[in-house]
């Protein structure tokens, strides 16, 4: 098929859409599909067979773009839409792959054109906006109304998890396919990063955290939940990889005003190639995360890598998490530290979760289960167009 691929975020940079935005070039490349990419500025630079990528042109003040709503996007989201009808007048196609927000651009093409859309769906939007901005509450009925639409005029939709799924089952999507993300362990290269264990002077157990500092993520509750670590035991530090400039500086006068300068360590962003390797330094992986119904792209390496997690126990996580695989806490600082006691003192169960964790991802999570799938779905979409 001839497809134009809407993807309204830097591409490609190391964090969870972008991922599996090219997780799903990598499949349609080889499913022999020609793709156009449309997609911001920023980013590197990616090369696919049958894979063409446009960019918006850059402006000059939209620079730092973070994961979720922003104004920023909002700007850069409609000189996309411009460039979005642009080629759609130029070039035909069988379907608009849109991913996020982008959704309202293909609805659009759809009115313009006639272009059916697959609503690629990684989160609720407007869950996202009010939760960022919370006088936007008062307009949550109309932005219901608004997501209830690009659902219902989507030729098909693809949540990326279950929780997705079942709440927007209430607007009747005309066709369903879950997608959930995978483990991205395969494609590391081994032996490429630095010995915590010596450059940090770390002599007991380590605990690690991957990913952005949005505060969605529960940084704070992290660092509050290790506090009370520390008073019971001393043997443990806690890593974490990722965050921009500003959310280090801001944790890491946190972790003074906590006390624990000593025992927080920081890495800032690290190539998701090196994930493996980090991962495998580790004793114990958390995800404190507060709000959200998507589960955490690093769910799936955490799991894979064999190590004990320690996770709020909150629909994000509850959908792929379980007792079997996982410590599950309410998301305050005693319930989490509690969790993270527990597997400090506990080596055995540490060992009895991470070997269940990994056996999970092989089963459910793996990138063969990814390709399958939506090899499988691309093909019913292609049949259904093709006879229409």
């Amino acid at each position: 098929m001839k497809v134009l691929m809407l993807a309204p975020h830097p591409f490609y940079q190391d964090r969870g859409t972008p991922i599996a935005v090219h997780l799903m070039l990598k499949v349609l490349s080889e499913r022999g599909d020609a793709v156009d990419v449309l997609t911001y500025a920023q980013g590197q630079r990616l090369v696919y067979e049958g894979v063409s990528i446009f960019r918006i042109p850059k402006i000059p003040f939209i620079h730092g773009l973070r994961p979720g709503f922003s104004w920023k996007k909002v700007i850069c989201d409609f000189v996309m839409l411009l460039k979005a009808v642009g080629l759609a007048l130029r070039r035909r196609y069988d379907l608009v792959h849109a991913v996020e927000e982008s959704v309202f651009m293909a609805l659009l093409l759809k009115v313009l054109f006639k272009i059916p859309y697959l609503y690629d769906m990684d989160s609720s939007l407007v869950e996202q906006m009010v939760e960022r901005y919370s006088w936007l509450t008062f307009f949550k009925k109309g932005l219901d109304a608004m997501e209830a639409v690009a659902v219902q005029k989507a030729y098909a939709v693809m949540p990326v998890c279950e929780a997705l799924a079942t709440q927007i089952q209430k607007y009747k999507p005309r066709k369903m396919c879950v997608l959930q993300d995978v483990s991205l362990l395969k494609e590391n290269a081994l032996g490429c990063v630095s010995n915590l264990r010596k450059d940090f002077s770390l002599s007991g157990l380590v605990v690690m955290y991957v990913g952005n500092f949005e505060p969605y993520q529960g940084i704070g509750l992290l660092l509050k939940s290790f506090a009370r670590v520390l008073r019971e035991v001393q043997g443990v530090d806690l890593v974490l990889i990722g965050g921009e400039s500003s959310d280090l500086e801001k944790y890491r006068n946190q972790v003074g005003c906590l006390g624990m300068r000593e025992k927080v360590h920081f890495l800032g962003h690290q190539p998701v190639e090196h994930l493996a390797d980090y991962l495998a330094q580790a004793d114990i992986l958390v995800s404190p995360r507060l709000k959200g119904n998507n589960t955490p792209m690093k769910i799936y390496s955490y799991l894979h890598s064999a190590k004990p997690i320690v996770a709020t126990n909150l629909p994000t996580h509850t959908q792929v998490l379980n007792e079997r695989v996982a410590v599950l806490g309410a998301p305050t600082p005693e319930d989490f530290s509690k969790g993270l006691l527990d597997l400090i003192q506990n080596e055995s169960l540490r060992l009895e979760l991470g070997k269940a964790g990994k056996k999970l991802v092989e089963e459910n999570y793996s990138e063969e289960k990814f390709r399958e799938k939506l090899m499988k779905f691309y093909d019913e979409l292609e049949k259904e167009l093709c006879e229409k």
